[in-house]
């Protein structure tokens, strides 16, 4: 597979017990063939201008982790559930000894001691600030400050960095650099116009059949709230509890603030028994805690009061990850955009005790995102996994023409950045990666696939097997030269579910919105997971841990399958939802009953 020949590094030529940088010619370590689209060169960078440099080393034992991972995440292995420690797990994760002392010879070279630098609690990642001016000469390159056309957002970046040969082989990778992503929050799109949220008027106790066979209000169909959830997916006869340390985590970024007022207004419409409770918050790098109303977010809100709102009183924990410094985007203080999940992975697998299910719906187009980043946090999310968390992403809102759904299908530019300016289909990113489940979204009931519903295949990250036949039925239903050339038959395949992603009725500064996106799918769906792991804990059994090798393997007999709908984009109408597994809404949406029944049958 190729994420595994990309972690095992040729240490024997590189290994020595004398390093002599003096003199060492600096190689090219990583180099793009410009910004990402959208971002032009405004001018250089200042050279006091403060960089937060994350420097990434190998793991040399990273395929031993990944198969252990197979094996404990395998309802069928003798070994499944058998989770490691956060002590056992950081073994796996850990840079040869070498390699440590090599790269804290160069810093030294630098000027850098040991007291200027921060280390990962598996010493897999060094972090350092220095001004730009020392980052040039460390990295033989130029820093610039690049703004973006449509947002006016300003960060320091360069499109080539260097490293004296003989680091090569003990460092992954440095950012920011070569990075231009903009992780971002999928959607969450307010409804301000009332053409999007058509008004219908349903009668009193009039109710349709939902796809588990039982009545679900009609209401559901142009208004989602927590009960319509309940309905839809077949949940409302359980009752969690907040007894058995089970807990869901909801992930936000960069000024995503959960408005507390706006979360209790939301449980008294709601879910009264939970009105007056709260979730446990943990900041990390920086990251605030802002309650005006003015600075709610509509991304925080959302994730916060559905994926509490259904799982309660299961603990919840909201993370916020913040930029650092906060910086105001001009020549002088561009914005720091320091790769958010990297800062997330390094704060949580330092913990000895993470929440068994964790949603985050943010990423962007797989491109946009260096190879050598995406491989690297890919990697941490498998460290996650291996410790029995279930990691859920919502899929983008692109169609397959990528993360963001503000452009029209039709008229959508998806061109590779490689500099052949290829036309193709935009994966996204976190969602390529293996190691995490991926929620696409459905609208109505019944349930079809929601026109904006993200999925494709990777172009970084081959096909696990734990989806070979499914992707491969698929793939053989498609007529001769479908799309030929637009997409990586062979790549990673996404989604993997899906849930309900629009018209869920949310509590935003004080007013009832609308909100729609595969923002709304991820968390909806990890509270069914959550749920499943109370289930499971109440039993004396272990959490789910990563999903898909369950899912795949015998899991999907209890989801809906979507067999109708597509994710039209790039100027085409993409892929189909037919039966089975599909790029658009996976193997479908959950029949909370039906799996609870089966993972409770499950060692």
């Amino acid at each position: 597979m190729k994420f595994v020949t990309l972690l095992v590094l040729p240490f024997a030529a590189a290994l020595a017990s004398t390093v002599p940088f003096r003199g060492c010619k600096h190689k090219v370590k990583e180099s793009i063939h410009g910004p990402s689209r959208g971002w032009y060169v405004h001018s250089p960078a200042l050279k006091h201008h403060i960089l937060q440099l994350k420097i990434a080393l190998p793991q040399p034992k990273f395929p031993e982790l990944e198969q252990q991972l197979w094996e404990i995440s395998d309802p069928n292995h003798t070994r499944y559930g058998a989770y490691l420690s956060k002590q056992e797990t950081e073994e796996l994760m850990a840079p040869h000894p070498e390699t440590l002392d090599i790269v804290s010879e160069w810093l030294a070279l630098h000027g850098l001691g040991e007291e200027d630098v921060k280390r990962s609690s598996a010493r897999d990642w060094v972090t350092i600030r220095v001004p730009v001016g020392l980052a040039e000469e460390m990295l033989d390159t130029t820093y610039y400050v690049y703004k973006h056309t449509a947002t006016g957002e300003s960060i320091v970046r360069t499109t080539s960095y260097s490293l004296p040969d003989i680091l090569h082989d003990h460092v992954d990778l440095i950012q920011p650099t070569t990075m231009f992503a903009q992780f971002k929050a999928f959607r969450s799109t307010l409804h301000w116009n009332k053409e999007m949220h058509p008004a219908v008027s349903y009668s009193p106790g009039q109710t349709i059949t939902g796809p588990a066979g039982n009545a679900v209000n009609a209401s559901c169909n142009s208004t989602i709230t927590l009960s319509c959830l309940r309905q839809l997916y077949n949940s409302e006869n359980f009752t969690t509890t907040d007894k058995n340390n089970n807990t869901l985590g909801i992930t936000g970024y960069i000024e995503a603030y959960a408005n507390n007022k706006d979360l209790q207004q939301f449980y008294q419409a709601q879910n009264p028994s939970a009105y007056g409770s709260n979730y446990t918050l943990i900041s990390i790098n920086g990251g605030k805690n802002n309650q005006s109303y003015d600075a709610a977010s509509v991304e925080a809100n959302l994730d916060t009061q559905f994926g509490f709102g259904l799982t309660w009183p299961t603990h919840g924990t909201f993370y916020t990850t913040g930029g650092e410094p906060p910086f105001i985007p001009d020549l002088a203080t561009p914005n720091n955009t320091n790769e958010p999940y990297a800062d997330w992975l390094d704060y949580v697998l330092s913990q000895d005790n993470v929440p068994q299910t964790i949603s985050t719906s943010y990423g962007d187009d797989e491109q946009s995102v260096p190879y050598t980043y995406a491989i690297r946090v890919c990697a941490g999310m498998a460290s996650l996994g291996i410790r029995g968390v279930s990691l859920l992403f919502g899929s983008g809102d692109g169609g397959v023409g990528g993360g963001s759904g503000d452009i029209p299908a039709t008229t959508q530019i998806c061109k590779s950045n490689d500099g052949h300016n290829l036309t193709m289909f935009l994966p996204t990113f976190p969602a390529s990666c293996p190691y995490v489940t991926v929620v696409g979204g459905t609208v109505s009931i019944p349930e079809t696939a929601v026109d904006f519903s993200s999925g494709g295949f990777s172009n970084y990250f081959a096909r696990p097997a734990y989806q070979e036949a499914a992707v491969s039925a698929y793939l053989a239903k498609l007529a001769p030269g479908t799309y030929k050339g637009l997409y990586n038959s062979t790549g990673r395949a996404f989604p993997d579910v899906a849930a309900q992603s629009r018209y869920f009725s949310i509590i935003h500064q004080g007013q009832p919105q609308p909100v729609d996106g595969t923002s709304c799918a991820s968390p909806a769906f990890a509270g069914f997971v959550s749920m499943l792991n109370d289930a499971r804990i109440n039993a004396g059994k272990a959490p789910l841990g990563f999903l898909n090798p369950f899912l795949y393997s015998t899991g999907y007999k209890a989801l809906n399958d979507i067999t109708s709908g597509n994710n039209p984009g790039c100027g085409t109408l993409g892929f189909n939802a037919t039966v089975g597994w599909d790029p658009v809404t996976g193997y479908g949406t959950p029949n909370f009953e039906k799996l609870k029944e089966l993972v409770l049958t499950m060692p």
